[in-house]
């Protein structure tokens, strides 16, 4: 080789090791460095999802969207048999017979109708649920430096759900309407083609309605029964799921979490089932052809009593409490086993919820 002639140039290595031209590094595929992440991405990552409370956050929402789509036709019935007023009697049958008019009238889209909305409703509600409950016992703990007593698990409980239900509310108001629109309430009007999904629902009800006070109908008895409803669930559950642990035991087996889950639930679904009756008729209030229009918590007690008695507070308490069990039982069970997988990955073993 002549001294005009160049070699190209080239990075050397070790003694004895082959060296490399750079028209070579030239010819590498383009995104093979790109495609390397960083070597500790993967671990942040990790380390991100097993935090206690984005584990809370993450394994609340599969709990919802599970518990909820697992009691579809059940859920929409109990919400059929509250919004009926005295003297309607579409569906005052018992409960199979009841699922049975639905299938005929629906089919199959009768059984899940408005569970799309209620799973994207419950899936950001249950997980703010969850995931708020845990830092606030945390708070909590940390602040007291010892773990918190049962009626202190019953406050921190009620406050978790006042929050949940804040966030979501509009959605919950939403599934409702979609559950009842295509009911066969003969005093409502028909829809003759596709109803109205949820978008098209809520900005209706936005603009005829009164804005975000029309989103926020029955806000109010909502939370004076979630607040108890959820404090008494977690509360109950603790004390169920400790009851069935076995001395020396971390966790009960699965089976136990699942009765734990379906006892909690009862309990506090009889306890406040008269202010979700009163959630779902302040919800559909403004809907002509239901028979009435209350103005106040306390006018719509007393309406009802003195219409439909002391039973008019708890219709829909049969499909309710049927649905109970393998509502709270999956998602009691569902979020145990995402959060406990979640919390798993990290390399410190945070304590769970």
């Amino acid at each position: 080789m002549g001294l005009s002639q160049k070699d190209p140039a080239t990075v050397s290595g070790s003694a004895g090791e082959s060296s490399t031209t750079i028209s070579q590094f030239q010819n590498l595929p383009e995104n093979t460095v790109a495609s390397m992440p960083p070597p500790d991405i993967v671990a942040r990552i990790r380390d991100f999802v097993s935090t206690p409370f984005t584990a809370a956050f993450c394994a609340g929402g599969v709990a919802g969207a599970v518990s909820r789509t697992v009691v579809s036709p059940l859920e929409r019935l109990k919400i059929l048999y509250q919004v009926q007023s005295a003297g309607r009697n579409e569906y005052k049958m018992p409960v199979f017979k009841a699922l049975g008019k639905m299938w005929r009238d629906e089919g199959w889209k009768g059984f899940m109708r408005g569970n799309g909305t209620n799973c994207i409703r419950i899936v950001p509600y249950s997980a703010v649920q969850f995931s708020s409950f845990n830092l606030y016992r945390r708070t909590a703990e940390n602040w007291a430096g010892r773990d918190i007593t049962p009626l202190e698990r019953l406050i921190l409980g009620g406050c978790a759900g006042i929050t949940s239900v804040t966030f979501t509310y509009p959605l919950d108001i939403v599934r409702t309407r979609l559950s009842i629109q295509t009911a066969s309430f003969a005093s409502l009007a028909k829809h003759t083609g596709k109803p109205p999904g949820m978008w098209p629902t809520m900005v209706d009800m936005y603009t005829k309605e009164g804005g975000m006070r029309g989103l926020y109908k029955g806000i109010l008895p909502t939370i004076a029964g979630v607040a108890p409803y959820v404090g008494l669930n977690f509360m109950v559950y603790e004390a169920v799921r400790g009851y069935f642990t076995e001395p020396g035991e971390k966790n009960p087996a699965w089976y136990r979490k699942l009765a734990a889950g379906a006892i909690s639930g009862a309990i506090a679904q009889t306890c406040t089932y008269p202010f979700d009756v009163l959630r779902r008729r302040f919800q559909v209030n403004a809907m002509s052809g239901m028979g009435y229009q209350y103005t106040s918590i306390w006018g719509a007690i007393s309406t009802i009593l003195k219409e439909e008695g002391f039973r008019g507070l708890y219709k829909g308490i049969v499909p309710n409490l049927m649905k109970v069990a393998p509502s709270m039982a999956s998602s009691w069970l569902s979020f145990e086993m995402t959060r406990d997988f979640l919390v798993s990955l990290s390399s410190e073993n945070d304590e769970p919820l």
